[in-house]
């Protein structure tokens, strides 16, 4: 009999599916690297195992995914892992959502800059809300400009007195590891976890950067640590600090 916590770990994995789907980083007809076949590949070894992948589909199949093949999964496709095996928070973590177009008010104005509700705690990880399309909401704020901003609250004193608990932080995505600045500050992304640090790069001694020191302000009462580096490691760097009057 299968147990429990697989059935839910499989339950999982068909709504991640599905928003994979929705994203259109899986379309199952495809023959340019999205089909079934592909994702088969990926996460089962053998593109001719889309015959499980539908069987895991099926609710009424007593066939589940298992938490190798899940984990596989998380690094492919930048699930949040804490969601996919543990089921705490959503599966995606932070992100900003791609292709949605800024809202235009009535004077046809548009604000390029993408407002969240989600927290982001400056002191510790989270495991941050997902975005839901009626939720997205933009504005605008004179010299900032730009693609890509995306604002949030802050929740921790980790970066004290430069950022305090309860400020609004306005952050660019950077292209990758090579844009950023030692010394400088920036919300990292990376399995689904968010902290808002000062950043130094750690290379290997080939000189590839294979993890990001993470430093907070208040640093008598958080010790900095240490991040390794992958794929899916996003950053994006503050450029402004926004406080209650």
């Amino acid at each position: 009999m299968i147990r429990d916590d697989r059935v839910e770990l499989n339950n999982r994995f068909i709504k991640v599916f599905q928003l994979l789907e929705e994203r259109g980083e899986i379309i199952k007809n495809d023959r340019n690297g999205k089909g079934m076949g592909d994702f088969a590949e990926k996460i089962l070894g053998n593109r001719a195992y889309g015959h499980i992948v539908r069987a895991f589909l099926n609710e009424d199949d007593k066939r589940c995914i298992d938490y190798r093949h899940a984990r596989i999964l998380c690094h492919e496709y930048g699930v949040n892992e804490s969601y996919m095996i543990d089921g705490i928070g959503t599966p995606f973590g932070f992100d900003i959502p791609k292709n949605i177009p800024v809202s235009i008010d009535s004077d046809g104005f548009k604000g390029n800059i993408l407002f969240t509700t989600t927290e982001a705690f400056a002191g510790s990880s989270i495991d941050a809300g997902g975005f839901s399309k009626e939720d997205h909401k933009y504005f605008t704020i004179p010299g900032i400009s730009g693609s890509s901003l995306v604002a949030f609250p802050i929740n921790g004193n980790s970066m004290e007195p430069v950022i305090m608990d309860g400020d609004m932080v306005i952050c660019q995505e950077t292209s990758g590891i090579h844009e950023i600045k030692d010394n400088k500050i920036y919300a990292i992304k990376n399995n689904g976890q968010i902290w808002v640090k000062y950043v130094q790069r750690m290379k290997n001694d080939k000189g590839r950067v294979t993890q990001l020191k993470l430093i907070s302000a208040n640093h008598l009462e958080h010790d900095p640590f240490v991040e390794e580096v992958n794929e899916y490691t996003r950053l994006y760097e503050v450029v402004r600090r926004i406080s209650d009057l």
